[in-house]
């Protein structure tokens, strides 16, 4: 079996319907789920699970984008963003050599957008255990 590692943004609010259609669009495994906090705005939560690839639905659910982990850190990545990082770091040049400082991205989701790299620092907010599957 191999895995994927998504990420749902949601709301606070909304946190029980997103988890809902999360187990109802993906297989889910390893049996947790991890609900981030956004520190700079406590309303946005970021939903974390590991699926199972044998079972990726027809239409992916909405707001949610594929990620990495580093876990020494707890930070999470889009390949997209690993590489304007390291651009940024690295005076604009695209180095696949280039040893990224992940300590200065502890605790953060790193995703891209209209404006180049965005850290949002999290805290965990909820660790959900599911029932074995």
């Amino acid at each position: 079996m191999k895995s994927q590692l998504l990420c749902t943004f949601a709301s606070k609010l909304n946190i029980e319907s997103s988890l809902d259609d999360i187990q109802d669009t993906y297989k889910l495994v390893y049996n947790y789920i991890y609900v981030l906090q956004n520190k700079a705005n406590l309303d946005e939560v970021y939903i974390t699970y590991n699926i199972d690839t044998d079972f990726i639905p027809a239409i992916p659910l909405i707001n949610t984008i594929l990620v990495h982990r580093k876990k020494e850190t707890n930070t999470l990545y889009t390949i997209n963003a690993l590489n304007q990082m390291v651009k940024d770091e690295n005076e604009g040049v695209l180095d696949k050599g280039f040893v990224v400082d992940w300590a200065n991205y502890r605790n953060s989701i790193i995703v891209t957008s209209t404006d180049g790299t965005r850290k949002l620092s999290t805290r965990i907010f909820q660790i959900i255990e599911l029932e074995q599957n």
